[in-house]
């Protein structure tokens, strides 16, 4: 779990219902970490049934949709995150990725930037961004934010993903003369 996803990632740390959001999503959380999407499903539903403004239910009802492929309810789940707390970095990453993969390129860059503007130095918003911008086809934007997502030290997995993709485009282009 990153920052943008953890308590506080979708409030003030000061909002007393933030801290209560959070202690209602923790058993479903661990139920996720646990590689149990079905029963955070169920969990988190329960939780948006007796609380449906908490953007933390929400949100980890995307990532466990996420889990079980169900990428259209996953984008659902974001965006009411994000109507709950427009702020909440990790539900706007992982949105833009979603409409990516759901082929809405144009969605997901838009998504990237809101994060990208919201959080400049995020490593995470420079990987949704940059596979938003190497799906879009716009190699060059793609390239800059990838390479600034590697000098990160991601997790080996994703690592290994956006060097492929940055393979993929072939060799960096050579800086010309008008550069300078």
């Amino acid at each position: 779990m990153t920052r943008s996803e953890g308590p506080g990632a979708a409030g003030s740390g000061s909002d007393p219902d933030d801290a209560k959001n959070w202690e209602e999503v923790e058993d479903a959380v661990e139920a996720l970490h646990d590689e149990q999407p079905i029963e955070a499903i169920v969990a988190l539903r329960a939780v948006i049934k007796k609380n449906p403004r908490n953007p933390y239910a929400f949100h980890y009802l995307g990532v466990s949709l996420f889990e079980t492929a169900e990428l259209e309810a996953a984008r659902d789940a974001y965006r009411a995150a994000l109507a709950l707390a427009p702020q909440y970095l990790g539900a706007r990453i992982h949105l833009s990725h979603v409409l990516r993969m759901l082929r809405d390129v144009r969605g997901a860059v838009e998504q990237g930037e809101i994060a990208k503007r919201q959080a400049p130095n995020d490593p995470d918003v420079w990987h949704a961004l940059g596979m938003a911008h190497a799906q879009r086809g716009d190699k060059e934007m793609a390239r800059q934010l990838l390479e600034a997502y590697l000098r990160s030290n991601p997790e080996f997995e994703v690592g290994m993903e956006v060097r492929a993709i940055l393979h993929q485009f072939g060799p960096a282009p050579e800086p010309s003369d008008e550069d300078d």
